[in-house]
């Protein structure tokens, strides 16, 4: 009698939270997730190797992320208003065709002004798929297994962050960016194929209209949106936490160039150390899909910020690299937490019905975050130095911290997810 009682905890244990329409959703993620990071990599060395200019570097970089900022809020609305389902197809496949014409470009020697162009055509046509995945996840996920779900999201996403770049450095290796601009195409077609794969259904609609109600414009869905997330204190306070250590990164991106040369590992520990922080994310992840409740909610993001505080503060004074990857380990395992909360939250917090325009405002929000962060890191460090600038800012992210030891993240369910209330 035990053996089959212990079998049938092992598979439990083991078994992926959602079925195969979730599971074929997260195939679509991580294959075109490694594949951007692979992109990234391709593209920055192409567009170096053309100019031979940090500042064309930048700029690129620049341009490939704005669209997300900007027009992140669009996809929202766009996934509350058509099915989801032929918005990721349709996104995918534009991208694909994208990269196939990048990659010409990159192969043909065209100038290298296309480059950052196409590139943010390609980030603007993907901004409909955060929330088309996150209002999906919502529904073809049980409540409770929603934290696991949204845990192996962010596993996924910081997985690829190690993957993907380690896969471009090999096929850079063996042949040319075009060629890895080529490879990204494909992975962006194996997504459009693997959520084709799943049947058409309701779970890709969005909420129906009430009859008679006139259309609203943008600007006025946009408005919904907002208004529903100030109807959530608890889930902004996730929200906010969640920014507050993309800010972070954004940071780190430009202090680890100092934190790798001052333990003596020179610009190559700087991949080293954006590894462990990506290993870090999938081990958060996984402790906190095991860790179900609300109401451990505020003592495990004032614990993960804690972490993330005393890494910023112990990166400025490490002195040496194991040390700088421990703690670059534990930092990125604290950053994730935010993330697999606030993305838990909203679909419990929030309506159905305006939950994809909500998430529209919040994706963007987190990747302004790691924008402000870089942007600021640069005259902060010319300011004040590494030792100071990582002080200061472990320092306030402590204090962030115990405050959210006082403040309660009161979950209030409605509609689909109701069973919350008991917190």
């Amino acid at each position: 009698m035990l053996c089959p009682m212990l079998d049938t905890a092992i598979t439990k244990r083991l078994r992926l939270p959602g079925g195969r329409p979730f599971h074929l959703i997260l195939l679509s993620l991580a294959v075109s997730s490694c594949g951007d990071w692979l992109y990234n990599v391709a593209l920055l060395v192409f567009v170096f190797q053309r100019t031979g200019s940090a500042t064309w570097v930048a700029l690129t970089t620049a341009v490939r992320v704005l669209p997300v900022v900007v027009l992140g809020p669009i996809g929202g609305v766009l996934a509350d208003r058509y099915d989801r389902r032929r918005l990721i197809i349709a996104s995918s496949t534009a991208r694909a065709l994208l990269m196939i014409v990048l990659g010409g470009a990159a192969a043909l020697g065209l100038p290298v002004i296309f480059a950052p162009l196409i590139a943010a055509a390609a980030t603007a046509i993907s901004v409909v798929e955060p929330p088309c995945v996150a209002a999906c996840t919502a529904r073809f996920v049980p409540d409770s297994e929603l934290q696991g779900a949204q845990a192996l999201r962010a596993g996924v996403g910081q997985a690829a962050v190690v993957v993907g770049p380690a896969l471009g450095a090999l096929v850079l290796f063996a042949s040319t960016p075009a060629i890895a601009i080529f490879l990204n195409a494909l992975t962006f077609l194996g997504s459009a194929v693997a959520i084709g794969s799943i049947a058409p259904g309701p779970e890709f609609r969005p909420a129906a209209p009430e009859p008679g109600a006139a259309n609203p414009g943008m600007l006025a869905e946009l408005r919904a949106g907002a208004d529903a997330l100030k109807g959530a204190p608890a889930a902004l306070t996730l929200v906010a936490a969640d920014v507050l250590s993309s800010a972070v990164y954004g940071l780190l991106t430009v202090a680890l160039v100092f934190v790798t040369r001052k333990v003596g590992a020179g610009d190559g520990g700087y991949g080293l150390m954006l590894a462990a922080f990506g290993a870090g994310g999938v081990a958060g992840a996984i402790v906190t899909a095991r860790i179900e409740g609300a109401r451990l909610w505020r003592r495990m993001l004032a614990l993960a910020l804690a972490f993330v505080g005393l890494t910023l503060a112990g990166l400025g004074v490490v002195p040496t690299l194991p040390l700088a990857l421990g703690l670059a380990f534990l930092g990125g395992g604290g950053m994730i937490v935010g993330e697999v909360l606030a993305e838990t939250a909203l679909p419990r917090m929030l309506d159905d019905a305006v939950l994809a325009r909500a998430y529209g405002l919040v994706f963007p929000a987190s990747i302004a975050g790691i924008v402000a962060g870089s942007l600021t890191g640069g005259p902060l460090l010319a300011l004040f130095g590494l030792t100071g600038v990582l002080a200061v800012a472990g320092l306030f992210v402590l204090i962030v911290a115990v405050l959210l030891l006082h403040r309660p993240l009161a979950p209030r369910p409605v509609n689909l997810h109701t069973d919350l209330a008991s917190a």
